[in-house]
């Protein structure tokens, strides 16, 4: 059975930032999924569960609610990792392009005075919010980000090594 993409990333070396996971054709369009990285897998602490669950509220309704690319979302939610988010768009931007979005998003969970949707009828764990550390999370992320534009690493997944043997075999080093 193939190793699906986004575990042939190495993940050893992937560091915050913005990334195509993958690209698909529907309909005969293009849609994009992102992973939006905000720590380093498996050397840094997995986001705080309770601050992931509000960056996901926060920032989807911003994504849902901004006026140049709402036509555009399709999805945005946490990595089950809780290291990142996966966003999905139409059409087949870089990750450089969609860039701006991304810091626009997270700098907008600093101006939210509470996390939307957090009702028993908007939420299946309304309670499982932490607006504070979502903040925390959010800042921090944008600011590496803006502080990072320059650096290729955080646009270019680290791949693994795919070796192949003569008889077709293959090996992972992740």
């Amino acid at each position: 059975m193939d190793l699906i993409p986004s575990f042939s990333v190495d993940h050893t070396a992937i560091v915050p930032g913005i990334f195509t996971s993958r690209v698909d054709t529907v309909g005969g369009c293009a849609v994009t999924t992102y992973d939006i990285r905000l720590t380093r897998p498996n050397r840094e602490p997995a986001v705080d569960v309770a601050a992931m669950h509000s960056l996901e509220h926060i920032i989807a309704t911003y994504l849902r609610n901004e006026p140049d690319w709402k036509e555009e979302v399709i999805y945005w939610g946490p990595m089950g990792c809780l290291t990142g988010f996966y966003l999905i768009l139409k059409g087949g931007r870089t990750p450089r392009e969609i860039y701006d979005l991304i810091v626009n998003a997270f700098r907008s969970v600093d101006n939210a005075l509470s996390v939307p949707g957090t009702t028993p009828a908007n939420c299946g764990n309304y309670l499982m919010h932490n607006l504070g550390m979502a903040q925390w999370y959010a800042s921090r992320f944008a600011d590496y980000l803006v502080d990072n534009a320059d650096h290729p690493e955080i646009f270019e997944y680290p791949k693994a090594e795919r070796l192949i043997t003569d008889e077709g075999q293959r090996f992972y080093d992740s």
